[in-house]
Order: C-alpha cells, then structure tokens, then sequence
C-alpha cells in the first residue's frame, strides 16, 4: 500500500525528513551508483585503418579482407614473438581451416600461417554523460582515472554446418587509449579515444559487441551493439561505398511514413545481418540496415517492375510498393506486386569466394505469387523461404510443391525441427460456403492430415468460459496429456469479470461475429501455436486450442512479433498494440492506453528527443529479448526515423496503479492506496552452476601490448601489433581442431612453449622500457577462458546432453499479507513456483520447497534433467532438439516487477531455451602421446621412423616373420610371410640374416611375441578444458590408406567392408583382434579402452599387402582410420567421428616377392664371392701379363722415338738423340732381361 494525502503537522514533517536522512546515510554505495547509470552510455562506431584518429569517422562493415602487418613485427626482434618461430610452427602442419584474402588482392589466399595479419577495421570507443561537460573531457577524466572499456565481441555459428564448424566463439579484448593526431595547442591531450581490433571470422557474418567497465573510473552501464558485415555495399571510386541492390535515397520523404500502415520485420532469428524493410508506398524502395536501425539507408531497389496481370494471372492494380521483404544469412527476398525476387550478397567469410549477385533475380517467373512467408529458424544447414500462389495455380505451396485440390493457402508455417509444414487453409464447401482448417504436411514422409477445423464464429466467452473451464479441467487433467501441466494456472488470482481464456471443445456458445483467420505463428522452443485474425487462438499441440476472451473481437490482427523467449507482441490493423506473456492467457494493450498516456507525459517533461506530437509506427520488432519500434516523428516541421525501446514493464506497472487502486477515509480525509497483486518482494536465483558447461560458449582474452609512452597512449604501430596478436589468437583456435592430441589441452599451448622460460627476461626489459619497438607482449595476456563464473540470472541457453542436469534456486522473500480488494481474487498460497516444460517426455523438472521462517522467505531448489529418450545420437553441435522451461510463480505473470540500473524487469516469469543433443565443441582425439607410451610399455620397446615426424609418429607392424614352431597348428595366427626387420635395414641384411630370428629379434622379446597396437582416444571438452580418456565403446575401421601421403585413396564401402569385417572370407583383412564383441549385424568388431589392441595382418587381397618399398629401408604404410561410437556407445548423445592417419612402418612382404628378392641378393652374393675367388688365382698371371704388355708398349715408343731422332736436319740433335735412343734401349733390353731370368727362377 502506498498512501497518499494531505501534508503531515511540521513535527511529523520534521520527523520523517529525519528518518530519510538516516536511510540515505545508511544506504549502500552502489545506489549511488545507480543513480549514475541513466546518465552515461557508451559509444562504439567502426572505423576503417585510414580512419583510426579522425574524430566524427563512421564507417560500415564492408572490407572482409585481411592485410600483413608483417613490418611492424620485423621490428620486435628480442620479443616473445618471433615471426620466424611462427612461420616455422605453421610450416608442415595440417592445412588450417582459415581463409585470408590480402588487401588490394582480387582473388582470395589459402596459406599456412607464413605472416601476421590484420583485421580491415578497429572498434572506437567513447562514452557520454547527460550534462554541460563535453563528451571529450569526460573521456579524458575516464582515461586519467584508470578506465578501460572491456570488449566482448560474441561470433553467431553460421547456418550452414556442413562447411563450417559449429561453435559459440567469444573473445574479450581490452580497449587501447589512443591520441588523436590533431593538433592541439590548448590542452595536453584534446581528443582521444580506445580502440580494439574488430575480429571477423570465417562462417560468421554477425557479431555482437558487449562494452563494460574495467570497474574503475565512471560507472557505465553495460551496452549492446550488433556490428555486421553488410554484403550489399562494395567500394566504389575513390573508396565510396555504393550499393549493389540499387542506389540510395538520401531524402525521407514525409509521404514515405506517415499515415502508412505499420508492417512486419521478417528474417532469420539471430542470423541476418542486413534486415530490410519494405512498404514504401509507390516506390520501390526499402529500408535497408546492418545495425538493427541504429542507423538505416533507404535504397531504390535496381529491378524491372513489369506488368504480369493475365487470365491465369489477375491483377487488379499495379503498384511498385515492395510488399513483403524477408532478409537471410545472405540473401535478401522480395515481392513487388506478384514477382519474386531474391539477391545473394558478397560475403568471403561465408562462401571463400566473391559469389554475390550482380542483379536481382527473379524465380518463379511462370507463378503469380500472393504472399511470402518466413520461416524464422534454420534447419539441417539451410533457410528457407515460402510462397504463397494465387490465379491459376491457387493452392500451391512453394517450399516444394504442395498441392490441395479446391483450396486456397492463406498462411504456411514451417517447423524446421520436425521437418513439417503447418498450413492454414481456406476450403470452399459444396454450397460455396467457407471455412479453414489446419493442415499438416510430413516432408518426409509425403503425408498430408488435417489437424483442427477452425470454428465458424468468435465463442461467447461471457458465457461460456466456466462451463468451459470446467470440462477442460476435468477432461484434461492426466499424466499422459501435456496440457496437464497447465491445470495449476487455472487456479491463478482471477479478475472479477470472470476467466481469461475458454477451452473449445464444440458444447461453448457462439457469437455471430464470424472467425477470420489471417495468419499463424509457431514457437518451436515451447510448441505454442498461435492462429490470429479478429481473434487470437493458442495450442500447445496444434489440435487442442485455447481462445483468449481479453482480446476483443472489433479488433482484426494485421501481424505478430514473437520473442521466442517468452512473450509476443501484436499489432492490429488500427495500429494498436497489445501484449502477451506465453503461459498465460491475460493479453494486455499497450497503445492506445492510459499507462502510455501517463509514460508519454513523463517523457514529454523530460525533454526525450525519441517523441514527439506526431509519429507514425513503421515496425516492431524484438531485440536482445527487448520490444523496439521503429518510429517516424515530426517535430518542428522536421521529420526523423528513429527507433526507440517499447517500454513494456512500465507500461503494465503503470497499467496496475491505475487500475488497482481504492480510496480510504483515515480521520478527517481520503487516503489514495494501491494493491500490490506481487506476493513476494525480490526474486533471486541461488546456487547457479558455472554457465560454460551448459551455454558451450568458448571464450578467449586478450590485452593490448604495453607501451612505453608515458601518458599510456598507444602509436598505430602498437595497435597493428595488437591486430597481429588478436588475430594469432584466433587462428590457433582454429588450428587446435586436429585429430592428433598435443600434450596439453589449451590452443595457445604451442605459442608460448618455447618462451615461458624467458618471461621474467622480457618483464625486466619492459620495466626498464627496453622492449624492442617500445612495445612489451605479455604472454599471459593471451589465453582461452574456463573459469567463468555465473551470474545472478539463467543463462541465454542451455544444452544439455544425455542424461546430464540443470540444477539451481529461487529464493522468493514473501510480502506482509495485506487486505485485498474484490470478491474474486482468491490466491491458495502466497507463493507457489510452477516448472512449466514444453516437452515433458524428453526432459523433466524437479521441484524442492524449504520454507525458512526466520526469513519469510521460501526456497525452491530446481532440478532439469533429460530423460535420454527423445533423441538418437548426433555430430557436436548438428540436428538439437528445441525445447524449453518456464519456471513461474502462480498466478503472477506481469504483476511483479524489479527495479534495475536499467529501468523495471519483469519477475515471476523465467523462460530459458533448453536444446538438447551432443552439445558444440566436444571432440573425440586420438591420444598420441599415452598411445605410444602403452605401446613402448605392453611391447617392451619402441621403434620410431628414420625420418622422424614429431605430428606423427610411427608404429610398427610386427617383430619378426613367424612365431615359434608349434606341434599343432594355430588358427588364431594368420600364415605368415617373410617380414621385414624390427628396425627398418637394408634389404641384404633382412635375407642374410632371415635363417637367424634371435639375431634380429631385441633383446627380452621372443620372436613369436607379435606386435600388437593399443590405440587410445580422448573426449576434450573444447568450452571447459577438460580431457579424459575415452571411456566408451567405438568401431574402429580403415577407409582409406596408400604408401605415401599423396597417393592416399579414399575406399569404397565394399571395401571398407571386406578390409574390415571380421566376416569376411575373401582374405582381404587388414587387422584384426581378439575381442569377441561386434555390432549387431556382426559386420564390425565394437572396441573400447580395454580392448585386446589391434594385430596388423594386411592378406593377401588387401591394399597394404606386399607393399613395393620406394628406398632401401623397410616398407610403410599410411592408414586413414575412422573411429565412431555411434550405434555401440549408450552413454551420450554425441556421434563422435574422428579420422585420422597412421603411419605404420616394417611392413611384411608377399611370400613370392620375398623370395624373388632373397633370390636376387643371394645371387648377388654368391656372384661377388665367384668374382673374389676368381681374383684371387688369377692375379699372378694378370701381373705377368700386364708386365709383357707394359714392355712390348714401351718398346714401339722407343723405336718411334729412334726415328724421330734420326732425321738430318739437325746434327748435333741426331747425334744427342742417338745417343738417348742408344742408353734408353740399353736399359730396356737389361730390365727385360732381369724380368725373364726372375719369372724362371719362379717357374
């Protein structure tokens, strides 16, 4: 009760300032600071590299190029980052999932990391504050103060999972003080700014951008903003952004909007980028926006409006109004009169290609289409749109063709989860009467039903809502009927009109008011369908409906705006707005209203720049959970298109004071008090677990790089490096999706392993401002978060996986019972929670009250579990199942409110989307590092390739060739061939020394022990860090294989078949083991972590046998091995799917091979030994011979030179020459004759 009077006596006046003196010294600290929050906002513009410093630069996500920022970090030569480390650790790992394109490039680079590069744009940052102090100065006051913007920016999974990899990716980075480089002669620092890198990433085309406090400096409210890259703008001439769907309009002509039907905004939730608008009337032109119309231009759309009324086609009126306009992840649908046309924007993050459209195309040229649907969430990786025909074709359906004879399609809703289609149809009966029905249409199964008939007049709901009441609640109350669950509500408080909705069921009363449907709207977190006209039905299985009596029958719905977090929106033909909380049955009207008259009055004394006298609605739409309206105001003879916040909570509050009040004689005059419907005074949530479990939001930090300027102001070369950095940041996120299991779970892990030593070195040089480039990277500024902690609220979302929970509590602190007021509010507790679930089969609630009564106060301890039957097994991320949970207090929906820093926020009413399935960022790895330590371990040894991968080690194939001899023979053992040694030797070795096993065999190992392989995996939890041993069951299968890396095949499923089935008798095998477990079909054998391991055999008829080796080592053999636990692992819902390569080495060859080759080497052996023998007895008469032939040469030289000497054209040179000639025969003859008498005294 608040009372209200005439002025108290001067001494109670004195008393009561007194008391509000002591309240406000004994207040806590933070009103103050809530006092301050509705002052100052933050700010956040985009700005290209050309812009950072300029002061009023606004520039729009266009440029998804990336550029080097290679130079600056050339400069940082004693650093923790060293390019040349970076270039080597991306060089000859695996091909990384990013796509870069480099500036001025026309065509787009795949490249292992070889550079750092930089994000096209940067987020600049400022705040202002109501009040004569310039916002320049209170940046300054901010930055001398210690304050730093936090950025969060938060990347939104993309539609199409079969590219891209699903994952809810976060990054939180610190804002940069950065000085405007304008001169200023006034002030030491004039303007200046804080700026962070805006990160794109690849799939993703929406971002939305979280700003905060540091905590010091100002308090600042938290704010939202979406940043977007708009794929429908491009760089013209001298860098001007032009449009590719038309040209834009830079006049808002008053005509444009005012007294103009308001009209829907339709696109895909949480996946648009570009919305549009259209209803333009007479132009075709749309209201086009990449910020949510935080800012908007007004295109003229570049298409050929042509006339298509025919016989088959009938078109009264031709108009260039663009009447239904549906925006998707990438591309923009529109209709003009009844053409279809649609336009692909350019997105390289999304398709690694400039694929847009050049022009508008138009689809379903031989159609004449009436209406288009959206479909507001995507499904198995596409969006999908829906067209309505009209003429000759009436009755059609274009999602598909779906065709009913003598009909006509008045609204089509998809359900993306189940792959079916809802229609409303209008059916014209024998006697040309009309009436609709509610149709529903299996994709999958080709199967058309009819699910509800739709009555032909409005019910009486005056007089027949408690008869209905009451056979409702006795007919349906049960275990097995989902409605059950509402029968609680019904005991709610109620008005003293009488009920608020009416259960048909066919006995009611009916008005004559005919029913005219116009439209349906279905939520798929809590399968409510809603069918509105001049009415508004609802059903929580599409056959049984609810019709709620507060909506008054004059009144005709044009359209719906749903949340799909709880509540809706509806705006009728006479604009007016009405509101409506999901579970509850009270629609409340929100404009026209005395509650908006009163807002409005307070606004108008505030001086509000967002109303005005005269204003005409153009959309309604929900942001963030939020209602917003687009609105154009003319002012001063000015006109504006802003868009503002529908202030809801407000409204109903001021709704309740002016409908809930009485007055009371106290003494000598009336007293004004209130009732308060709330029976509790605050709602808290207790015990909340930590949110990354259950939201999989993965989330990263990252600072900027210290710097030694002594005002802490940052250069442009400092802010490259923090673009490098980031993106680094990033592409090891990427990168860390491998199949091979680095040592330690954490992506940055390999970034600084090799200089975590030297930290203390760097931290020294900084202190010192000795860092290289007056820049300082601390590397623990950079890592990936897993302790978050939770808030005061539910999360956005929560996944939940097979048999996993939700637990927490509310804590309601009960309200002093007052006397209330009306004969028919009855309340049966003060405060009861009721768990509402829209799947009761799949998933269910627990609910434990404690009442504690020192406290007035009851806590509820709330427990959500899944019931592991609702769904089969599925990839990380793919195919969830939408369902949802409401926890409520009875009877309160829109009675309790609290205030915030932020204005009102509805209580009593919590819905939280639950998704469930495998949730994203679970993986399966291949353990290498445990691998090969049990192996080395259980095989008493471990024998690597000569040339060593540290990516990928080698396994061997086998010790020796045979086992032991055995009297008896051994089934379990394959024939075995020849093999290669236990090390991989030359080939000459293996064959001379086959007759000798215990030669080759190391030492401790006998040669009949066979070496077999245990292969272990790991499930990492990407989102929290943790990693542990795979636990459950796999199937383990070879599907590809080749002798080197690039001759690998993938093989067929025949063959995966025969080199992998225990069944098969083709001999074919590839490996086998000794567990007895196989699928159900008996085709595979099921492994698990305390499997037998895996005995190489390679039969004849298999891919690896007698494998041609390519050096002289031994033979190898690269297995590509898949391993999936689907079908054989009960345990979770995830379909883990892991392939791999496994390099196994020493591999056996063939039996004919293996003797050819030992032929071979034996001949060359015995060959050699002939060839030395040989040598050996013949080397004396070899000398001998070569000695007669040594002389008889000597000999012709010697008479050749006899004759040369002797011509007589030179005496004294004849008589010389004579004379040598004469001693060298001489001598010759003498050491002849010594050789012949030595060879006698031989012989």
């Amino acid at each position: 009760m608040f009372p209200a009077g005439p002025a108290p006596r001067p001494k109670l006046r004195v008393l009561r300032a007194l008391w509000a003196l002591l309240v406000v010294l004994l207040a806590p600290w933070r009103l103050w600071a809530i006092q301050e929050t509705q002052e100052c906002t933050w700010q956040v513009v985009l700005n290209n590299l050309e812009s950072v410093g300029k002061n009023d630069a606004i520039d729009h996500f266009v440029d998804q190029e990336l550029y080097t920022v290679d130079k600056v970090f050339d400069l940082l030569v004693d650093a923790p980052i060293d390019p040349d480390e970076v270039r080597g650790l991306g060089a000859g790992e695996w091909e990384r999932s990013w796509s870069c394109t480099l500036l001025g490039s026309g065509h787009l680079l795949t490249i292992s990391l070889q550079t750092y590069l930089g994000f096209p744009y940067y987020l600049k940052i400022n705040y202002s504050c109501t009040g004569e102090v310039s916002s320049e100065a209170l940046v300054r006051k901010g930055h001398l103060t210690g304050l730093k913007p936090v950025v969060l920016v938060t990347f939104q999974s993309p539609v199409n999972f079969h590219r891209w990899k699903i994952e809810q990716l976060q990054i939180q980075m610190e804002a940069a003080p950065f000085r405007s480089p304008e001169r200023c002669d006034a002030e030491e620092v004039c303007l200046m700014s804080w700026y962070t890198p805006m990160p794109i990433k690849n799939g993703s085309v929406v971002m939305r951008v979280d700003v905060s406090s540091n905590g010091l400096g100002p308090f600042i409210p938290n704010k939202r903003f979406h940043v977007n890259i708009n794929g429908f703008l491009e760089g013209g001439r001298d860098r001007e952004l032009q449009f590719t769907v038309g040209n834009e309009l830079f006049h808002l002509i008053p005509q444009y909007f005012v007294n103009v039907p308001s009209r829907p905004l339709w696109y895909t939730v949480d996946q648009t980028p570009v919305l549009i608008l259209g209803g333009i009337p007479e132009e075709k032109a749309i209201l086009l926006t990449d910020t949510n119309f935080k800012d908007f231009f007004l295109v003229e759309l570049s298409i050929d409006s042509c006339w298509v009324g025919s016989f088959y086609c009938p078109q009264a009126s031709f108009t260039a109004t663009i009447y239904d306009a549906i925006a998707t992840e990438s591309t923009l649908f529109i209709r003009q009169n009844q053409l279809i046309y649609y336009f692909t924007g350019t997105y390289t993050t999304l398709y690694e290609s400039k694929r847009g459209s050049e022009r508008w195309v138009r689809v379903l040229a031989n159609e004449c289409i009436k209406r288009l649907c959206p479909v507001h969430f995507h499904s198995n990786g596409s969006e999908y749109v829906m067209a309505l025909t009209t003429g000759k074709h009436e009755g059609y359906v274009h999602f598909g063709t779906i065709t009913v004879v003598n009909c006509s399609i008045t609204w089509a809703t998809f359900i993306a989860g189940d792959y079916n289609l809802l229609m409303l149809v209008e059916i014209v009966g024998p006697a040309s009467s009309k009436y609709f029905q509610v149709v529903s249409y299996d994709l999958v199964n080709d199967y058309l039903v009819v699910l509800y008939t739709i009555p032909e007049f409005i019910p009486d709901g005056r007089r027949g809502r408690q008869r209905g009441l009451e056979k409702w609640v006795g007919a349906r109350r049960g275990p097995s009927d989902p409605t059950s669950l509402l029968c609680p509500l019904c005991l709610c408080p109620l008005p003293a009109q009488g009920l608020e909705f009416l259960m048909i069921l066919g006995t009611e009363s009916y008005t004559n008011f005919p029913m005219v449907p116009k439209g349906m709207s279905y939520n798929p977190y809590n399968n409510l369908l809603f069918i509105w006209g001049n009415f508004l039905l609802q059903s929580f299985n599409s056959e049984n409906f609810i019709y709620l009596a507060d909506f008054p029958k004059e009144l005709s719905i044009k359209y719906l705006v749903n949340s799909f977090r709880g509540d809706m929106a509806i705006v009728t033909e006479n604009e007016e707005i009405w509101y409506l909380l999901e579970g509850s049955y009270h629609v409340y009207q929100l404009f026209p209203s005395k509650a908006w008259d009163v807002y409005i009055n307070l606004q108008v004394l505030q001086q509000s720049s967002l109303y005005a006298p005269n204003e005409t609605m153009v959309t309604l739409f929900y942001e963030d959970k939020k209602l917003y309206q687009l609105v154009y105001l003319i002012d001063n003879q000015q006109g504006r298109l802003v868009k503002r916040l529908m202030p809801v909570e407000q409204l109903l509050i001021y709704q309740q004071i002016s409908d809930e009040y009485v007055l009371e004689r106290q003494g000598s005059h009336l007293t004004l008090s209130f009732s308060n419907f709330c029976p509790f005074t605050v709602m808290r949530l207790r015990e909340l677990p930590n949110p990354k479990i259950y939201t999989r939001q993965e989330r990263y930090r990252a600072q900027p790089p210290r710097v030694s300027e002594p005002w802490g102001f940052h250069s442009e070369n400092s802010l490259a490096v923090y673009q490098g950095l980031v993106y680094y940041l990033l592409w090891l996120h990427s990168k860390y999706d491998k199949p091979y299991a680095d040592p330690a779970h954490d992506p940055t892990w390999r970034w600084w392993k090799n200089k975590k030593q030297d930290q203390d070195y760097h931290f020294y040089l900084a202190s010192n401002r000795r860092s290289a480039g007056s820049v300082h990277v601390d590397m623990t500024s950079y890592e990936k978060i897993y302790d978050l902690k939770a808030e005061n609220e539910l999360p956005e979302r929560i996944f939940l996986d097979k048999g996993t929970s939700y637990s927490f509590s509310v804590f309601l602190t009960a309200r002093k019972p007052e006397v209330l007021h009306g004969p028919s509010f009855q309340v049966l507790s003060p405060v009861d929670l009721a768990v509402v679930l829209a799947d009761p089969h799949c998933i269910e609630a627990i609910v434990k009250e404690k009442v504690l009564v020192n406290l007035t106060s009851v806590l509820f301890r709330v427990k959500l579990s899944d019931k592991r039957s609702c769904f089969d097994q599925g990839i990380s991320g793919h195919h969830l199942m939408k369902t949802s949970m409401l926890v409520k207090v009875l009877g309160l929906s829109g009675h309790c409110f609290q205030n915030t820093n932020q204005g009102p926020r509805m209580q009593s009413n919590l819905m939280v989307p639950v998704l469930i399935g495998c949730p994203p960022g679970k993986r399966l790895a291949f353990d290498i590092t445990y691998t090969v330590q049990y192996n080395r371990a259980q095989n008493k040894h471990y024998f690597d390739c000569v040339k060593v991968d540290p990516e990928m080690p080698c396994f061997l194939f086998r010790d020796s060739g045979c086992p032991a001899p055995s009297p008896l023979p051994s089934p379990a053992l394959p024939a075995c061939p020849l093999t290669a040694p236990t090390h991989p030797l030359l080939f000459l070795w293996v064959f001379h020394l086959s007759s000798f096993p215990s030669l080759i065999s190391p030492p401790g190992l006998h040669p009949s022990d066979p070496t077999v392989f245990y292969p272990f995996f790991l499930i990492q939890d990407l989102v929290t860090g943790d990693s542990g041993s795979f636990q459950g069951s796999y199937v383990l299968k070879v599907v590809g294989g080749g002798p080197t890396l690039d001759t690998i095949k993938e093989y067929s499923e025949e063959e995966i078949y025969r080199f992998n089935s225990p069944l098969d008798k083709t001999g074919s095998l590839i490996w086998t083991t000794e567990n007895t477990m196989t699928t159900e079909d008996l085709s595979f054998n099921i492994m698990s972590h305390n499997s037998l391991g895996i005995e190489w055999l390679c039969q004849e008829n298999s891919p690896c046998h007698d494998t041609i080796p390519y050096h002289i080592f031994a033979p190898e053999f690269f297995f590509k091995v898949l391993v999936s636990n689907r079908g054989v692992d009960k345990s979770t819902y995830c379909d883990y799917q892991l392939t791999f390569l496994l390099h196994i080495h020493g591999l056996p060859l063939s039996a004919r091979r293996a003797f050819l080759i030992l032929l071979v080497s034996a001949s060359l052996f015995v060959g050699l030994v002939i060839l030395y023998i040989v040598c050996c007895l013949l080397s004396p008469y070899m000398v001998k011979f070569c000695n007669i032939l040594r002389w008889k040469i000597n000999s012709i030289i010697g008479l050749e030179s006899y004759y040369t000497y002797s011509t007589p054209s030179d005496g004294r040179a004849f008589s010389h020459s004579g004379t040598v000639s004469w001693r060298n025969s001489r001598l010759n003859s003498r050491v002849f004759y010594k050789g012949a008498e030595e060879n006698k005294a031989e012989t």
